[in-house]
C-alpha cells in the first residue's frame, strides 16, 4: 500500500535533476495563477539524463483541463533554459491528493480569496469517517458559511457563501 507520507514531497537526488526541478517548479497553475505546480503538488518527478529531461505531473483529477497548459508551460520553461528532449508525462497513480499541496500554497490560496482545503484527504486505513464541520471564509475568517454549489469555477472547487460578510468564494475541495 502506498501512503501519502511516502509520495508527498519527492525531490531529485542529483544536482542536474534538482536544477531542472527548480525551473519546472516555477510554472504557475493556469487556473489559479498564484500557485506554482510545486505548491499544488502536481510536480512529481524531474529526471535529467544523457537522453533528455523527463518530467512527471499528476493531475488533480483525471479530466483536469489545465494539464495540457501545464505540460506546455513546463516544456517551454525547460527548453528555454537549455534542456533538450523534454518530455512531460501525465501519471494518474498514485492519485493526486490535496495532502500534496504545500502549506505555502494553501496560504497563497487564502490570500487570493479561495478557501484552502483543510484536514486530510482520507488516504488512511479504512474505518475512519470524515466529517466536514465548516469552511472558513478567506475574507473575514467566519465559519458561518454555506455551500452554494458543489462545483465552483473549476471541478476541484466548490462555491460557498459567507453568511457574515455575504461574499461568495471558492473552496478548494479536499480530495
Amino acid at each position: 500500500m502506498v501512503t501519502v507520507a511516502s509520495v508527498a514531497r519527492p525531490r531529485p537526488s542529483d544536482a542536474a535533476s534538482q536544477q531542472a526541478w527548480d525551473i519546472a517548479a516555477e510554472v504557475c497553475d493556469p487556473e489559479v495563477p498564484v500557485l506554482t505546480i510545486e505548491d499544488l503538488g502536481v510536480l512529481r518527478s524531474v529526471t535529467v539524463t544523457d537522453a533528455g529531461t523527463h518530467v512527471i505531473l499528476t493531475p488533480t483529477y483525471s479530466g483536469c483541463p489545465a494539464m495540457e497548459a501545464m505540460r506546455d508551460d513546463v516544456t517551454a520553461a525547460l527548453t528555454g533554459a537549455g534542456y533538450r528532449n523534454v518530455t512531460v508525462e501525465l501519471v494518474l497513480a498514485p492519485a493526486w491528493t490535496t495532502d500534496w499541496m504545500s502549506e505555502e500554497g494553501k496560504a497563497k490560496l487564502v490570500s487570493y480569496g479561495i478557501a484552502a482545503p483543510t484536514g486530510h484527504s482520507g488516504v488512511r486505513p479504512t474505518g475512519a469517517v470524515r466529517l466536514q464541520l465548516a469552511v472558513k471564509c478567506p475574507r473575514c475568517s467566519s465559519l458561518n458559511t454555506r455551500e452554494l454549489a458543489r462545483f465552483g469555477s473549476t471541478s476541484c472547487k466548490a462555491l460557498y457563501e459567507c453568511r457574515d460578510c455575504l461574499e461568495p468564494f471558492d473552496y478548494f475541495k479536499v480530495l
